[in-house]
């Protein structure tokens, strides 16, 4: 049984990672005005925050066409028994649509799902890794679309900001907007709940900030995975790793990734996450 997973890049997933697993990503766009981009293909992380603290444009982003996912699910199609396309959360993005509308276009007779993960950056990573390491095994696309299905609920995604500046002009806010206007120099934090975003809280600094996404990550232990993001710092990114690798279970530790350009659009430069995923059968 051959099946194929799909993602867009707003997963933060690492290209060895993807590679590894053999996860096809579909880049999402981000423009800085008449100049468009693929994310993390025609520009890259480093280019884009150089770009983005430098210049006085601030990017914006746009979903991948129905095209984009056609051109994709036809070549996976020719081989695949089944193809599992896992997106960011429908409440704030097109992607997912743009996805299910390319199933009713695609040349591909194999079954396809598309699942709306309710998730952004390595949350919606951690669920797409699940789901690869399921289809890896040999499962069928039922069995890979439902173990990505259930990882909905296990995932979960925390972020600290320098400000929220970028997330509040990218139009992104989501239960947050308590945060606006009452920051001062105060540095937020979010997570990710029910596909939007929610305020988790604020503190006033750094230290401070990086203990609350610690101390937020143990408290869904136990543990399967994890990995610690961010957009400019990946030094204070490992030492956060460092400091959780008792989360996970013995001959695991958690890896590093980064906010990619699109997802970096909102985040702003400094800021750093943590996306996770909880044990089977662990209650949220």
């Amino acid at each position: 049984m051959v099946v194929k997973v799909v993602t867009d890049s707003t997963s933060d997933l690492p290209a060895d990672y993807a590679k590894s697993l053999d996860v096809t990503i579909v880049p999402l766009n981000v423009s800085f005005g008449t100049e468009s981009f693929k994310d993390n293909v025609t520009i890259t992380a480093d280019d884009f925050y150089q770009r983005l603290t430098a210049g006085t444009v601030l990017p914006t982003t746009s979903q991948p066409s129905p095209g984009d996912f056609v051109e994709v699910y036809d070549r996976l199609g020719e081989d695949a028994d089944g193809i599992v396309s896992i997106h960011l959360s429908s409440k704030e993005s097109g992607t997912h649509n743009s996805a299910v509308q390319a199933q009713g276009m695609t040349k591909a007779t194999c079954p396809i799902e598309v699942v709306d993960s309710e998730q952004f950056s390595m949350g919606l990573g951690m669920i797409v890794i699940k789901a690869a390491e399921a289809a890896g095994r040999g499962a069928s696309v039922e069995e890979v679309a439902t173990i990505a299905r259930n990882a909905i609920g296990l995932s979960q995604c925390v972020a600290s900001f320098d400000t929220l500046e970028y997330l509040e002009r990218g139009g992104r806010i989501g239960k947050a907007k308590a945060l606006v206007g009452s920051l001062l120099k105060l540095k937020p934090a979010i997570i990710i709940r029910d596909g939007q975003v929610h305020e988790l809280g604020k503190t006033r600094t750094l230290v401070k900030s990086i203990a609350q996404l610690k101390e937020t990550a143990r408290s869904f232990a136990p543990v399967e995975a994890l990995c610690v993001l961010h957009s400019t710092t990946p030094d204070v990114a490992a030492e956060i790793a460092a400091d959780l690798s008792d989360l996970l279970p013995e001959g695991t530790e958690p890896f590093l990734a980064r906010f990619g350009p699109v997802i970096g659009t909102y985040t702003g430069p400094g800021a750093l996450g943590i996306g996770l995923i909880q044990k089977e059968g662990t209650e949220v």
